[in-house]
C-alpha cells in the first residue's frame, strides 16, 4: 500500500457525516440549521431567494422546535451522530493500522471537513480517500461533501491525489451488518412486516440527475444498472432488496418508504410512499408488529432515534398497531468497522 518512491508515505482517509449542533440549545441549533438549510445542494433555490427565506424566516421559526427534539436525543456523551462517528474513526484507524491516517469531519458545524483535511495534510499523506458516510448517493448529501472537499483543497498549494467513495448501497459488508442487526431483533420477537424507511428528497433532485431522463419513478428502479447507478431512489430499493434476501424475506413481507419531507406533497412532491402515511394503514391490513430499518443512516441521529424510533412508533400505536421496533444503526459495530476498512483497502 506504500508509495514505491516514498515507502513510508501513508494514505489519508476522511470519514464524513452530515453534522450536528454543538449543543441542543436554540442558538447552537440555529447556527447548525443556518448552515445546513442554506446549502445550495440541500435547498436548490437561487441564493437570492434561499438565504433570506431560510435565514430570515424558516430557521428562526424552526430552531426552537428543533432544539426541544435535540434535547430528547442528547446523551451524556453529547450528540450520538458525533460520538459514534469519533468511535468509528478510532476503530477504523486501529483496523487499518499505521499505514493509514484516519480523520473524521462533519459537513456542517464541528468537527469541520476543513479541520479534518488539515490533519491529513499535516500528516503528509501520499493521497486521500474520502468516504462520505451516506450509503446511497444523493447530491444533497454525498454531492455536497464532495463539493466542499474540492472547494477547500483548491486553495492548497500542493494537492495530493484524492478519490471519493461515492456510494456503498450494495456493499457486501454494509449489507451483511444490517442483516445481522435485523436478525438479532427478529430473534427476540415475531414480526408481521418489515419497513425500510429512507430519508426523503424532492423528486426534482432525481430528475435533475437522471441519465438521459431514464428515471420515471416506476419500474426503472427495479434493478440497479449503469443508467441509474447514481439514482438515490434506485439505490434505496437495491439496499432493501439485498437486505431482504439476506434475511430471507419475500417481496410482500417488506415495504420501502421515505421520511422527513420538508414541504407539502402538492407544492413540492418528494419521493413516495411516505413512511408516516404507510404505517397508518398497516393495522387495518392485519399488520400489528413491525420491524423498522433506517438504511440511509449509518449512525443513530435525530431521524432514526426520534423520528423512526419514537414518533413513528407513537403514530403506529395510535393507528391500532401493537409493536413497532427500530433496528439500531450500524454506529461502530465491529462488523461495520471491518466493512469500512475493507472499502478503504479496495480503494
Amino acid at each position: 500500500m506504500n508509495s514505491p518512491v516514498f515507502p513510508n508515505a501513508r494514505i489519508g482517509v476522511l470519514l464524513v457525516n452530515l453534522g450536528t449542533p454543538d449543543s441542543p440549545n436554540t442558538p447552537d441549533v440555529r447556527r447548525y440549521l443556518n448552515e445546513f438549510l442554506t446549502d445550495g445542494r440541500v435547498i436548490d433555490m437561487p441564493a437570492a431567494v434561499r438565504y433570506p427565506l431560510f435565514q430570515g424566516l424558516v430557521v428562526p421559526l424552526r430552531a426552537p422546535k428543533s432544539a426541544k427534539i435535540y434535547q430528547q436525543l442528547w446523551t451524556e456523551r453529547g450528540s450520538p451522530l458525533l460520538f459514534h462517528g469519533l468511535d468509528l474513526q478510532k476503530k477504523v484507524q486501529a483496523e487499518l493500522g499505521p499505514e493509514y491516517v484516519v480523520a473524521f469531519g462533519m459537513r456542517y458545524q464541528k468537527p469541520s471537513i476543513a479541520k479534518a483535511l488539515d490533519e491529513l495534510r499535516e500528516a503528509a499523506v501520499d493521497r486521500i480517500i474520502v468516504l462520505p458516510l451516506f450509503p446511497q448517493y444523493a447530491s444533497a448529501s454525498t454531492g455536497s461533501v464532495q463539493e466542499k472537499v474540492m472547494d477547500i483543497v483548491k486553495d492548497w498549494w500542493i494537492v495530493p491525489s484524492i478519490s471519493f467513495i461515492s456510494a456503498f448501497s450494495s456493499d457486501p459488508g454494509f449489507i451483511a451488518t444490517i442483516v445481522a442487526l435485523g436478525q438479532r431483533e427478529q430473534a427476540k420477537r415475531n414480526y408481521d412486516h418489515i419497513v425500510f424507511s429512507y430519508h426523503g428528497i424532492p423528486e426534482r433532485h432525481i430528475t435533475k440527475g437522471s441519465f438521459h431522463n431514464y428515471c420515471k419513478f416506476g419500474s426503472c428502479c427495479d434493478t440497479l444498472n449503469e443508467n441509474n447507478r447514481y439514482c438515490y431512489r434506485a439505490q434505496c430499493f437495491e439496499t432493501s432488496r439485498l437486505v431482504a434476501v439476506g434475511m430471507g424475506l419475500k417481496p410482500d413481507q417488506y415495504t420501502v418508504a421515505f421520511q422527513s419531507r420538508l414541504q407539502s406533497r402538492l407544492r413540492d412532491p418528494w419521493l413516495q410512499p411516505y413512511t408516516d402515511e404507510v404505517l397508518k394503514e398497516f393495522p387495518a391490513k392485519g399488520i400489528k408488529n413491525v420491524l423498522a430499518f433506517s438504511p440511509a443512516f449509518v449512525a443513530d441521529c435525530l431521524e432514526t432515534t426520534i423520528e423512526v424510533g419514537e414518533e413513528f412508533k407513537e403514530l403506529f400505536e395510535k393507528s391500532g398497531g401493537d409493536h413497532w421496533q427500530l433496528v439500531p444503526s450500524l454506529n461502530s459495530e465491529p462488523q461495520w468497522v471491518d466493512a469500512v476498512a475493507a472499502m478503504i483497502r479496495r480503494n
